[in-house]
This record gives structure tokens, C-alpha cells and sequence, in this order.
């Protein structure tokens, strides 16, 4: 939840010889592409309308599995397929804890980059400096701090921010094919949730690879693996009956 769209750069750099275009996207001011709490489904939707494609799959990642969630079932013309990356509408106390304090608690600047990475325990020096910008007295992070204070205000208070939306519901009004896929080690998607998972949807598969929540930052080989079957069969099965185009969009 802590990265912006380069984060999927080696996932989208040798994409599935059917799949001649991939484009990822981070929530606008979430990263590098400019209030996270705005980017909905039409925002989504717009980023295709501005690639000129017509269909596509989606492909997100926590928070992005929400936002692909509600593109895929309110805009169903629009979406070939629907892939959720260690995604379930009941974040796991754990997870859900840790997220709150490593965000909640992030300074409005660090010193160095060096020290932001000690923060968020990450040692990818190009990343973290794609992810900052240059502030007075240090580093911040390139997001906008309400998604931070969202957070602040959970250790605070305790209560979570209304997301105005039944994600579960969502998930069973989606009509293309859903894979999710879970961390094994995941501390935000819970074993009891697959089930649940299941129950919403007939449409949706789920799949485990060896990883915690960042599965494709942890295990990029064992992400490609579990995903590239999923568009394969999107390919041979969905395509060339709907004239859908070869295209994803991951977040």
C-alpha cells in the first residue's frame, strides 16, 4: 500500500506475448501520478479512455483491488477481466494494524533517503527516489498527506474512514472472470477469508503464492506465474468470442 506505480515495472516490463500493452497507474497524488481518495472507478475508466482502449483487464494490488472492484462491476463493458492482488474487503486485524502505524505514523519529511528507507524497511535506494521528492529539511513522500492522516486518525480514534460503498457486494456484480491471488504469508488477507471470497462469487478462482501482502515485490517469479495462466485463459477463451482487446492495467 506504501508504493507507487514503478513498483510494478518488472511485472509489466516482458508482459504475455497476447498482451501487447500494459500500462501501471498509482491513485492520483498516491505516488507519481498526482487525492487518493478520489480515484474511484471513473478514474479508471478515464485512464483507458485516454489510452483509447476499449476493454482491458485489471489487475490491483490492496488498495487497488477496491478501485479495480468497483471499475469492474459498475462499468462492465469496460473490463475483460478482474485479477485481485492479496485483496479481500475484510483487512486482517494484524495487517490492517500495521499498515495503520507504518502510515499513520510516517513524518512529514525524512532527512535522507536512506532514512525513509530504513522507515519502510525497503533497501531499493532507485525507488525511494522515485517516491520522494526534495523538501525543506529532508524528503517526503510525493502522496498526499491526507492518505496519511486518514490513517492518523484510525490510531486516534480507533474508527475507520466510511468507504460509502458494500465491497462485497461489488465483488459478487462483477460478470468477468476474478482471480485472486493471496500471499501465503499475508498478514491483510486471511485464510478464513478465501472461502468468503468464493461464496461472493461463482466467477472468482483463488490462488496462493509463497509471499506476504507485497506478492509481487517478494516473489516476482511465483506473481508472473500465478497471473500469466489467468490472462492466457482470458486470452483463448473471452477474446476472440468479444473482440476484446489484449490490453491490462495494473495498480
Amino acid at each position: 500500500m506504501t508504493g507507487p506505480a514503478p513498483d510494478w515495472d518488472p511485472s509489466t516490463a516482458d508482459p504475455p506475448a497476447a498482451y501487447d500493452h500494459m500500462r501501471a497507474t498509482c491513485p492520483v497524488a498516491y505516488g507519481t501520478t498526482g487525492d487518493w481518495a478520489v480515484f474511484k472507478h471513473a478514474d479508471i475508466v478515464r485512464v483507458l479512455d485516454h489510452l483509447g482502449w476499449p476493454r482491458a483487464v485489471l489487475v490491483g494490488h490492496s488498495m487497488g483491488g477496491r478501485s479495480a472492484t468497483c471499475a469492474a462491476a459498475r462499468q462492465p463493458e469496460r473490463i475483460a477481466g478482474l485479477a485481485l492482488i492479496d485483496f479481500s474487503p475484510d483487512v486482517a486485524p494484524a495487517g490492517g494494524q500495521r499498515v495503520a502505524q507504518s502510515v499513520g505514523n510516517t513524518p512529514d519529511a525524512f532527512a535522507s533517503v536512506e532514512e525513509a528507507m530504513k522507515y519502510f524497511h525497503h533497501s531499493d535506494r532507485e525507488r525511494y527516489e522515485a517516491y520522494l521528492r526534495p523538501v525543506a529539511g529532508g524528503y517526503a513522500p510525493k502522496r498526499d498527506p491526507f492518505f496519511r492522516n486518514q490513517f492518523r486518525r484510525v490510531l486516534e480514534t480507533g474508527e475507520r474512514p466510511k468507504l460509502g460503498v458494500d465491497l462485497w457486494q461489488l465483488i459478487g456484480e462483477v460478470r468477468c472472470p476474478v482471480l485472486s491471488m493471496r500471499g501465503g504469508r499475508s498478514d491483510m488477507y486471511a485464510v478464513e477469508a478465501k472461502e468468503k471470497m468464493r461464496a461472493a462469487n461463482a466467477r472468482l478462482a483463488i490462488v496462493e503464492v509463497d509471499a506476504g501482502h507485497d506478492i509481487a515485490g517478494e516473489n516476482l517469479q511465483g506473481f508472473l506465474a500465478a497471473l500469466r495462466p489467468f490472462l492466457a485463459s482470458l486470452e483463448e477463451k473471452a477474446m476472440p468470442a468479444r473482440g476484446i482487446d489484449p490490453r491490462a492495467v495494473v495498480e
